[in-house]
């Protein structure tokens, strides 16, 4: 009895100190974040030197620099040197004007008429693939080429959300997560009420925290209920009906799915378009993967039988953190290409101090200045993400059938 009160005691006491760390670190945090940025601070965004608007654009640097010398367009930024750079909400704008002003050729890519709404599902079974940089760094992409995007962090540590300025413990209160738009009970709102604005134009995002859970939570004791009605709505539907209250102000639509296969990633895969499976090339992230996808088929093939809609428009598997010296690496790649061709996509995610150091201030490399790495170093890593972004953006745009 006393060894059992004692047993008691200590699990009590190691409950106790763990919320006590945990309310210690919150702090420490919050008191850091005050000490960085301002209560009413919002996160910015670098200029794109001429040579990057022009990219993203889809026009030479020289047609752009003619155009800026004739004063057409929003006017850039031009150093003492005679440098120019463009803001983000510039780009827009330019586009626009070549919009109006083209003969017939499109600048804008927003999808017209019948053209669907593509939701992408970013999802891996094992964290540490680079899902969520992934994610990031495809939105941003989307959003300065053009696009009209929504990005959903339904992963409960929310990193997503964190990379764009929010963070999940101080900005995000309860009911502001995907799960206000998705929750069985009458606390249940519009999810256009609960999306937010980021600092790139043209990408908005709905954010993320522990809340998430709570539908994890929720979904089996519904489900074991067997109710009927709109509480009763099966699961997997919700996410999609609330996507499509909100369709038409948006392009494309990418979700940072959470690494394991619960009800929110069903749901996600449920109301997708088109599913990115991120992988890192080693033995046991391979192995890993195999396990996610013999249990995602039977999973989906059970959700199919009950109502599921699993129409995808393409779906990819996405090598990461890839390092091209790595004999190990590159023979995983290679067995990935035999076995799953085509579903492979042809650019990798390379492994990069860059991406890697970006990340440790809450950046993605559109964010990043440059000098603050070794060019060489920072024009390897945007140019494979570059080459990722763009055979995403080419799959999207032939969904449309362009």
């Amino acid at each position: 009895m006393n060894m059992a009160a004692t047993f008691g005691q200590a699990i009590s006491e190691v409950d106790q100190l763990i919320i006590g760390q945990a309310h210690e670190l919150s702090d420490k945090l919050k008191q850091h974040r005050l000490e960085m940025f301002p209560p009413v601070a919002r996160k910015g965004l670098r200029q794109f030197q001429l040579s990057e608007a022009a990219h993203f654009l889809g026009v030479t640097s020289g047609y752009l620099r003619n155009l800026s010398l004739e004063s057409k367009g929003p006017l850039p930024q031009v150093t003492p040197s005679g440098r120019r750079s463009y803001t983000a909400q510039q780009l827009q704008e330019m586009r626009e004007y070549l919009e109006q002003n083209s003969r017939g050729q499109r600048y804008v890519p927003r999808r017209r008429g019948a053209e669907h709404l593509q939701v992408i599902a970013v999802v891996n079974f094992k964290g540490g693939s680079g899902k969520t940089t992934t994610t990031a760094h495809l939105a941003q992409h989307l959003a300065l080429t053009g696009h009209r995007v929504l990005a959903v962090d339904l992963d409960p540590q929310a990193s997503l959300s964190a990379i764009h300025g929010f963070q999940p413990e101080f900005d995000v209160d309860e009911n502001e997560t995907l799960y206000g738009a998705i929750r069985y009970d009458d606390q249940r709102r519009p999810l256009k009420e609960i999306i937010r604005k980021t600092n790139f134009p043209g990408l908005d995002i709905v954010p993320g925290n522990l809340e998430l859970m709570e539908f994890e939570h929720d979904t089996p004791r519904i489900l074991a209920q067997g109710n009927s009605g709109d509480y009763g709505r099966i699961f997997f539907a919700r996410l999609d009906e609330a996507l499509s209250s909100v369709a038409d102000d948006y392009d494309v639509v990418v979700i940072d799915c959470p690494p394991q296969l619960g009800f929110l990633t069903m749901s996600a895969i449920c109301g997708a378009t088109a599913v990115l499976i991120t992988v890192h090339p080693q033995m046991l992230d391979v192995m890993s993967m195999c396990q996610f996808l013999q249990m995602l088929g039977e999973v989906l093939n059970t959700l199919k039988s009950a109502g599921g809609n699993m129409n995808l428009d393409w779906l990819r598997y996405l090598v990461t953190r890839y390092d091209p010296a790595d004999g190990p690496q590159t023979q995983m790649v290679a067995f990935m290409r035999s076995l799953f061709k085509q579903h492979v996509l042809t650019s990798t995610m390379v492994r990069s101090v860059a991406i890697a150091d970006a990340a440790l201030t809450n950046q993605t490399l559109y964010e990043v200045e440059r000098s603050q790495f070794t060019r060489a170093t920072y024009d390897r890593a945007l140019e494979s993400m570059e080459a990722v972004n763009s055979e995403i953006v080419d799959l999207i745009h032939k969904a449309w059938g362009r």
